[in-house]
């Protein structure tokens, strides 16, 4: 039996997918908030504290445990069959399209606003197209640079959730080279000290962001809060997936997206002594909520669920990726005209921010079908011939 052969032959944890789709749309809805932030912060009008979905920005840190989980399952007892660059192939096969059209896309956006800066300067359209072929390249822009075209500090200021796959990427490596050689007794020692870091980086606060909101920088400290936020939960999912024994749970789909919606919620916890007490809920969330609902999800994989809810899966998990790598650039657009028309509220444009919403999960289906598949499918066949 081929390599391919084995690795369609495992069952598939669909809800997990299902899960990965609900944490992407509380994503969108998240940087739709974060727009009033920005907005208030720029106008000096208020304290740019988001209010509504406060901590969906760790559905980041969700999706790092689920990589860990699913990566280690598909993976980890295939490598008799597989050499590192085939998987390295299969993981680019997987990531780099759709990140080479969020790139894209995030080109156009910035050039429909006239390449102009948050600072109201315009960027010389040089500069905007290195950038973009960095962006392609997943090569971090360092902050002052005239090729960080927007002014703010990020990795790829074309598309800034492009940070989260820069460590997705690095956490490939690092399986493939060192961490899947582990032994589960010593995987589960390397967790725990990278939990240990964890939280003594973040519920001590030591990027004093008042939240575990890194990595999307390489300016200061974010670099490593950034790998810290890739390598704990990543690993945490890795061991999950490796001593994961299923029991039958019902119901598990709807009682995980219930949990992260209630869990993203909770509003801001201000602090009164040197605890950051909002970064320690959000460490909570990360450390041990976040693995209860993936092993939660995982059970209820094992049991048959309805046509309908299977459906469910299927489609938020097909669309979870492109959704998130390609709703931001139209997230640039919707932060400039709230800037400019001085909106800070929902209620101000429950119109535009429905359209926003709309128009970015219709471009992500758009880019899913007639775009990140077909040319997977190519790709996967040329590989496939290459062997």
């Amino acid at each position: 039996m081929n390599n391919n052969t084995t690795l369609s032959a495992k069952p598939h944890y669909e809800l997990l997918d299902g899960l990965r789709g609900v944490a992407a749309i509380l994503v969108l809805f998240y940087h739709i908030f974060e727009g009033f932030s920005f907005a208030e912060v720029t106008n000096n009008a208020g304290s740019g504290i988001i209010s509504t979905l406060n901590h969906a920005h760790i559905a980041v840190d969700f999706f790092f445990i689920l990589s860990g989980f699913v990566i280690s399952y598909a993976y980890d007892n295939r490598w008799s069959g597989m050499n590192t660059w085939q998987f390295f192939k299969r993981r680019l096969i997987r990531l780099h399209p759709m990140l080479i059209m969020g790139a894209i896309i995030g080109f156009v956006a910035f050039a429909l606003v006239g390449f102009e800066r948050w600072d109201s300067t315009t960027t010389p359209v040089g500069c905007v197209m290195i950038a973009l072929l960095l962006t392609m390249l997943m090569i971090p822009v360092l902050p002052g640079l005239p090729y960080e075209v927007r002014g703010n500090g990020e990795m790829f200021p074309l598309n800034g959730p492009a940070w989260s796959l820069f460590f997705e990427y690095l956490g490939n490596i690092l399986y493939a080279l060192f961490i899947r050689r582990l032994s589960t007794k010593l995987l589960a020692l390397l967790t725990v000290v990278l939990g240990i870091l964890y939280a003594w980086f973040f519920v001590g606060d030591v990027s004093r962001y008042g939240m575990i909101g890194v990595g999307w920088t390489v300016d200061g400290l974010n670099f490593w809060g950034g790998l810290l936020r890739m390598l704990f939960p990543f690993t945490m999912g890795m061991l999950l997936s490796r001593t994961f024994r299923p029991k039958k749970v019902k119901g598990a789909f709807w009682i995980c997206s219930i949990a992260l919606i209630v869990l993203f919620s909770v509003p801001y916890i201000e602090s009164t002594g040197r605890l950051n007490l909002n970064c320690l809920y959000e460490f909570v969330c990360v450390a041990f909520v976040f693995p209860l609902l993936v092993w939660l999800g995982a059970c209820g994989s094992s049991v048959e669920g309805s046509k309908a809810t299977g459906r469910i899966n299927k489609a938020l998990g097909d669309l979870s990726y492109p959704l998130y790598i390609v709703h931001y650039p139209i997230m640039y657009v919707f932060y400039a005209w709230l800037i400019d028309k001085q909106i800070y509220s929902l209620s101000d444009c429950l119109g535009a921010a429905t359209l926003v919403v709309l128009s970015s999960i219709l471009l992500a289906f758009l880019c899913l079908k007639f775009y990140d598949e077909p040319v997977r499918r190519w790709l996967t066949h040329k590989l496939n011939r290459s062997k």
